[in-house]
């Protein structure tokens, strides 16, 4: 069976990924260039993806360098809410048909690690997936910084240099107008150095991080080590570019842009018009 061959011989349309996936060799190549991608005075730009079809139009763009997942977007398409509520199976096994169609490096967003963050590693590591966000969900500072150097010490194990863009929720505890908004920034300064010190590549601070927010992470945590969260009305990428953030991605608002064009489709359908001229013919 070649690496990139999704059948068995029971069911020549099956996936399995224990079978069917990436040979260790190219996973850890894809792993390195992820990696390299991170250093790269370029930020690294991830537009979210959550099954195979929407990661297939992202990736024939010649400006995407790497794929990641959204959880939140993969959850919804198969009708459950964000939060682990997706068996953890259903979720290795989306991410792991996402890896095994591309020939690019694929990140995911893996939550806070499903009970066992250095076991769904290596497990997604297994399916192709060479890096990876978990989040602490404001767990002990202790508990936190022993999470990241288990997903470590498996990605070790594994004989990978996974990059790991570990997640931390401080700034989700806090209205950015309010009071402690400074404490929430300190806390995650110091949550990201740690996490750091424990082998992680990269810290991901979601949140309303501003200009000036991004300028103190940058000067606390490290330049081209701080990942953020793009939303709608904040920095653009290049403007976070020039502030030293090493990468920013989009969780689930692709997918919300996505649904929106085709309610808006359906719509101009419902009122008798006909497709978009370019609407693409083949598959």
């Amino acid at each position: 069976m070649s690496e990139t061959d999704s059948s068995t011989p029971d069911s020549p349309d099956a996936y399995d990924p224990r079978l069917a996936h990436p040979s260790h060799e190219l996973i850890h190549d894809r792993a390195d260039a992820l990696l390299s991608l991170h250093h790269a005075p370029e930020i690294l730009t991830l537009v979210n993806v959550w099954d195979v079809a929407s990661a297939l139009v992202v990736a024939e763009l010649p400006e995407t360098k790497a794929l990641a997942t959204a959880s939140h977007a993969i959850a919804a398409a198969f009708g459950y809410e964000d939060g682990e509520r997706i068996p953890p199976d259903l979720m290795l096994d989306a991410v792991g048909r996402i890896a095994l169609a591309t020939s690019l490096p694929v990140t995911a967003d893996l939550e806070a690690g499903y009970g066992d963050p250095g076991e769904i590693v290596r497990r997604a590591i297994g399916v192709g997936v060479v890096g990876a966000n978990i989040e602490d969900r404001m767990r002990p500072h202790i508990e936190s910084v022993e999470n990241v150097a288990e997903v470590v010490k498996a990605a070790e194990q594994e004989g990978v240099r996974f990059v790991l863009n570990a997640r931390t929720d401080a700034l989700l505890t806090r209205d950015a107008t309010g009071p402690g908004w400074d404490e929430a920034v300190e806390d995650a300064i110091e949550r990201g150095r740690a996490y750091l010190d424990a082998g992680a590549a990269c810290v991901f601070v979601p949140g309303a991080v501003d200009e000036a927010t991004a300028l103190r992470l940058v000067e606390g945590i490290g330049h081209l080590r701080v990942s953020v969260l793009g939303t709608p009305g904040g920095p653009t990428a290049a403007r976070y570019e020039q502030l030293g953030i090493a990468r920013i991605s989009y969780g689930p608002w692709p997918q919300r842009v996505a649904l929106a064009a085709l309610q808006e489709s359906a719509l101009a359908l419902y009122a008798g018009a006909g497709l978009p001229d370019g609407t693409p013919t083949n598959s």
